[in-house]
This record gives C-alpha cells, structure tokens and sequence, in this order.
C-alpha cells in the first residue's frame, strides 16, 4: 500500500473584507459596515499517491498551495472535499518551533516540544545531547528562549523534529535553516533517511536541490497537483511554464 494516497481533495479558504456601501450609510452610521467573503480556492480535486521509501520533491510560484498541500498531510488543515490516506507515522517541518515556551530554556523546550511530536521523555533523554550538539547550542541549553535568537530557535526545533523516528517527513524549506555549514549537516541527515527507505517530500524554491535529492516530482498549480515520475522531466516542464531559468 501507497504511503501516502490523496483522491480528488479540495481546499479553498476564505477571505473577509470590509464593504461600505453607500457615503450616506457611512455618514448616518460611520462604523457600520457590511462583511462580504471572497472564496479562494487552493487546491482543486487533486488526486495522486506517494510511494513508501519515495523523494518527492514539490514545485509552484509563491501561493500556488504547496505549503497548504503539506499541511492538509499532516492534519494541520482539514480538507474541505476528498480523502487523504497515510499509511505510517508522520512528522512535519512546517512550523518550527510550534509549542515552544519562551519562558522555559532550550532543555525544557526540547522535552515540550518532542513530546508534543509524540516522543516519549524516555527517548528524548537518550537523544537528548545528539539534539543539542546538532542544534550547536551546549553553551545556550540553559538559557531562557527568550535570549535565544531566530536562527538559535530554528535550529533547536530543526534538530528535534530531525531526531523523531517517523516514516514520512514533510519537510518545507528545510534547507535554508542556518549557515551554511548547519545546511551541509542538514542534507547529509536527509541522505541517511533516504538511506533508510523513509518517505519524505520536499517543498524548494531551488531546482538543484530538488533535481540532486529527489526521484519524482510534484507540481502544484492553479489548484492542481500534476506528478512526474522523473524528476528532470517535470522540472523542465515547470521550467517552461514560469520561464524559470
């Protein structure tokens, strides 16, 4: 069975705006206003499966829905039509950092935030100096959140997600986390999970990432997902449609 199977999902969003619709209502009643909704529709009866041990990468312009995509894949959005079904446990690199506590330091982070991706405190003790040592922060651990930097953050909950045994990751971006050394150290875990037969999919905006790590290829455009078995194939493709160079 498919790892991941989508069939004919829907999701559409929607946009409130303020409308005054008249200059005599405005005077009579200057802060009565009528609420209209525009309906934005993401993604649009898509259908497709992911295999088990698969790299997927996924390409679109800024706003087509990949983000919105992964998210529906780890439960984050429900859809509003269609049927999702994963087969294995998930873990999301979508929103890093989710249920961290600035008031608590990076040790106690490290236990709120696996736990709330499902670790047992048992195993996070056993990870825990490998998720600090990956993250660069043993002089930090101790230190409140709050004293922590952006990209200290990032890294702290890059590396815990990283530490999950999960058998899908969706990852958005990860690549771009830290310097460029902590990058390197990045995609060399990403090789080992490819080496151990995990399903992963992988939202880029750079095409040698996607074309160097990644065996198949999903578009998302206008609403619709469209799925390349080779990975040259569709980025060609892709490459056509946005004149991308």
């Amino acid at each position: 069975m498919p790892a991941i199977t989508v069939k004919n999902l829907s999701k559409s969003f929607k946009i409130p705006h303020r409308k005054q619709t008249s200059i005599t209502e405005f005077l009579s009643n200057p802060f009565a206003t009528k609420r209209e909704q525009d309906t934005l529709k993401v993604l649009d009866n898509c259908s497709f499966e992911i295999e088990n041990g698969d790299t997927v990468g996924i390409v679109g312009v800024n706003g087509a829905g990949k983000s919105t995509l992964l998210k529906l894949l780890a439960s984050i959005y429900l859809p509003d039509s269609g049927k999702i079904i994963i087969q294995g446990k998930v873990v999301p690199f979508l929103e890093l950092g989710v249920g961290f506590n600035p008031e608590l330091t990076g040790r106690e982070n490290v236990f709120l935030n696996g736990i709330i991706l499902g670790m047992s405190r048992k195993f996070l003790e056993k990870k825990f100096d490998e998720i600090v040592e990956f993250a660069e922060l043993e002089r930090f651990i101790d230190l409140p959140l709050k004293n922590y930097s952006s990209g200290m953050q990032v890294r702290l909950a890059f590396s815990i997600a990283f530490m999950s045994e999960a058998d899908i990751y969706l990852l958005d971006e990860v690549f771009s986390v830290g310097d460029l050394a902590f990058q390197e150290k990045s995609k060399a875990i990403f090789q080992r999970l490819q080496q151990q037969g995990k399903t992963l999919l992988l939202i880029s905006h750079s095409l040698p990432t996607i074309e160097g790590f990644c065996k198949k290829l999903l578009i998302v455009n206008q609403g619709k997902v469209t799925t390349y078995n080779s990975v040259k194939e569709g980025i060609e493709v892709y490459k056509s449609a946005t004149n991308t160079i």
